[in-house]
């Protein structure tokens, strides 16, 4: 017994017609009959009754056809079968990510984990951007997400978003101000986030404000962003974050906190996406694929 045999049995079952069937079939119907007959002789068993004008599925032939139909929806289902089956098992991938990721990156990130689900789990896993990027360089790490510069030549780097920073100061003295000027902060001391946290943009900054005139420094430690906030609100000084309401960071700011931007100096925080060369062209190559496609340009706040 052939497939062919009970595709066309089965054909011929739901048509209750040789002539229908065999077109169905795209053949003529005197083989289609045959083949029937063939298929009979071989089971012992009369599938049809026949007459001129009338066909039907004896008892034999009406137990036959859910048989059929089985072993054909199995044959059919063999190709997607086996590809499940040959599939390499999805791996997880873990992701570096910063402490204040915009909701915007956040999201984005979520969009690329969807993208490439069938094969990779998406995994993220918090740090500083010093010890993510030293992750990805050692392979503990697939990618992350880094504050830019980051110098590495072993490295990729997509540019992912850029944010506008803007002077975080207390809001009593600046009360009714839409944006300050360097002069207007001259007496307050910039406050420094922990060394430790800190992303070395902002070595960059403080060495800018110290050649426009901003002198006074007030360097924490073993406080994170909340100390820094705690400063501004008290009002013995000044910071840098982002603008945008919508930013992470400002989960960080107290009563007494408003960030304004700046008149005369512009700054701005960059966000990349990194990851190690030599793994973008191979075993994570479909991630850094589906990546560039959901940033083409960098998303700017």
């Amino acid at each position: 017994m052939e497939l062919l045999h009970l595709r066309y049995f089965v054909a011929v079952a739901e048509e209750l017609n040789f002539s229908a069937a065999a077109r169905k079939l795209h053949m003529a119907a005197s083989p289609l009959s045959q083949r029937i007959k063939d298929l009979e002789h071989e089971l012992g068993r009369q599938l049809f009754d026949r007459s001129t004008h009338h066909v039907a599925l004896t008892d034999a032939g009406s137990a036959l056809l859910p048989m059929a139909r089985d072993v054909l929806d199995r044959v059919g289902s063999i190709r997607w079968r086996l590809d499940q089956a040959a599939k390499p098992a999805r791996s997880t991938v873990f992701v570096g990510m910063p402490a204040g990721v915009h909701p915007v990156l956040r999201a984005r990130l979520g969009v690329l984990a969807d993208r490439v689900g069938e094969r990779f789990e998406v995994k993220r896993w918090p740090g500083t951007t010093a010890d993510l990027v030293a992750a990805v360089k050692d392979g503990r790490l697939a990618l992350t997400l880094a504050r830019l510069p980051v110098q590495e030549a072993s490295l990729e780097t997509l540019h992912v978003m850029t944010e506008r920073l803007g002077a975080v100061v207390p809001a009593d003295r600046f009360e009714n101000r839409e944006s300050v000027k360097l002069a207007d902060l001259a007496d307050l001391a910039y406050a420094k986030s922990p060394e430790e946290i800190l992303p070395a943009y902002f070595e960059q900054l403080d060495r800018q404000l110290d050649e426009l005139g901003i002198k006074k420094r007030i360097q924490l430690s073993n406080t994170g962003y909340q100390g820094t906030s705690e400063i501004v609100s008290s009002g013995l000084g000044f910071s840098v974050s982002m603008l945008d309401e919508d930013s992470a960071m400002h989960g960080y700011r107290l009563e007494n906190v408003a960030v304004l931007p700046f008149e005369d100096f512009r700054a701005q925080l960059d966000t990349g996406l990194l990851w190690r060369r030599d793994r973008g062209a191979q075993d994570i190559a479909e991630i850094v694929e589906a990546a560039r496609g959901i940033f083409p340009e960098p998303v700017v706040r």
